[in-house]
């Protein structure tokens, strides 16, 4: 049995590369996370692989592969390893953060760029931490001080979308800019219980400058429909690495079940994948992650037809893709977090010992899911569901 994987592709070449790093990333997985710190050589083989250009449009010279499967790139690479399969969907991110919202030229230049160095990009954004300010200046740059959390990707990143608060307009300014310029200190503290190589640590900021050109929404900005897409895409982002988060754990419970586990001696059966009661836990398991797929696959195919539509796209068909990101998310938290418990169940007490490394599966999922409250994702569906009114559009909705 293979854990599903419902989405269609065109181009097997790119899932192909996928899965082949995947391979070698999974061959050093569970050490690496024992360790956390900066996976500067496995990032290395992502660049290598030539998946990074991916979601560089044709128009600039990129492959302009579909979303859908660069997508399905990340579910591929997060069932070996979850956190670099985080930095390297936060990379495809950035890249779909100035299509949203650059300017053609800003498009053409920063997307140019990254294609012919190869570029590996990092996010500090983080819309809810205020403490970088932004400072107008009179040529129509802009100065930022302050520090950023939750910086996934940014260390040993070539380029930063990054966010400044702005006080008087009680606004954000985004911009991108390169990552080795003056005034930018990305520090390796990050020390979270799960998704440890995901460089999640923070950044100092001390009179960055930014150039007007870098500027992809200045303050006060009001985003159009389409612009306010990135955070649909965010969350699906989510729910595909909580979804193959618990893909993996089901899939290594089986594995263990077929190979090592011994029957309970009570269950008069003469191994463990004949036991009724694991039986019955393992199928518990797959019917949430099977509607749980579903539901992503779902979501990707209405995000991939409101990209296509660009600016034309209307506030009621963005809200319709919130919400089918929003199941979709809800579906995945739970089948990754019960998955990766509940695998231990499954496996008995001899999957606790830390040579395995199961422990990771759970740490990770419990981490990611973190990230924003599960319960206001099932608020918006019921208040959608008896009122019909869709999400307002944020930075996590």
């Amino acid at each position: 049995m293979t854990i599903l994987r419902s989405v269609a592709v065109d181009t097997p070449s790119v899932l192909d590369r996928a899965q082949q790093l995947a391979e070698t990333l999974a061959q050093t997985a569970v050490e690496r996370d024992r360790q956390g710190g900066h996976a500067a050589l496995e990032r290395q083989l992502i660049r290598d692989s030539g998946l990074l250009s991916l979601s560089i449009p044709k128009r600039f010279g990129g492959p302009g592969t579909s979303w859908t499967e660069i997508l399905h790139t990340v579910a591929i690479l997060a069932e070996a390893d979850s956190a670099l399969a985080h930095i390297y969907a936060f990379h495809h991110m950035q890249h779909a953060s100035v299509q949203f919202w650059g300017t053609e030229e800003q498009q053409q230049r920063l997307l140019g760029e990254s294609l012919r160095l190869n570029q590996f990009w990092g996010n500090t954004l983080n819309p809810l931490d205020h403490r970088a300010i932004v400072t107008e200046q009179a040529d129509g740059s802009y100065l930022l001080s302050g520090d950023k959390a939750f910086c996934s990707g940014a260390l040993g990143s070539d380029r930063l979308i990054i966010s400044g608060w702005h006080e008087p307009t009680q606004s954000l300014l985004v911009a991108n800019v390169p990552t080795s310029r003056e005034g930018i200190l990305i520090r390796d503290d990050w020390d979270g219980i799960g998704q440890r190589q995901t460089d999640s640590g923070t950044a100092h900021f001390h009179n960055l400058r930014i150039e007007a050109d870098e500027v992809l929404t200045p303050p006060g900005y009001v985003h159009a429909p389409f612009a306010t897409l990135r955070t649909c895409m965010v969350q699906l982002v989510m729910a595909i690495l909580f979804a193959s988060l618990g893909r993996a754990a089901l899939n290594t419970s089986k594995q263990f079940l077929q190979q090592q586990a011994k029957p309970w001696f009570a269950s008069g059966v003469p191994s463990a994948v004949d036991d009724p009661y694991i039986q019955q836990r393992f199928a518990k398991l797959w019917l949430q992650l099977k509607p749980a797929q579903l539901l992503i696959d779902e979501a990707i195919a209405q995000f991939e037809a409101a990209f296509a539509k660009g600016s034309a796209l209307s506030a009621e068909e963005r809200g319709a893709v919130a919400i089918a990101a929003a199941e979709a998310k809800v579906l995945a938290h739970q089948a990754g977090l019960e998955a990766s418990s509940q695998m231990f169940d499954l496996m008995g007490a001899r999957a606790a010992q830390a040579q395995f490394g199961f422990d990771r599966f759970w740490r990770n999922a419990r981490t990611h899911t973190l990230h924003d409250p599960v319960d206001y994702k099932v608020r918006d569906i019921g208040r959608w569901l008896l009122s019909g009114v869709v999400p307002t559009p944020t930075a996590y909705s």
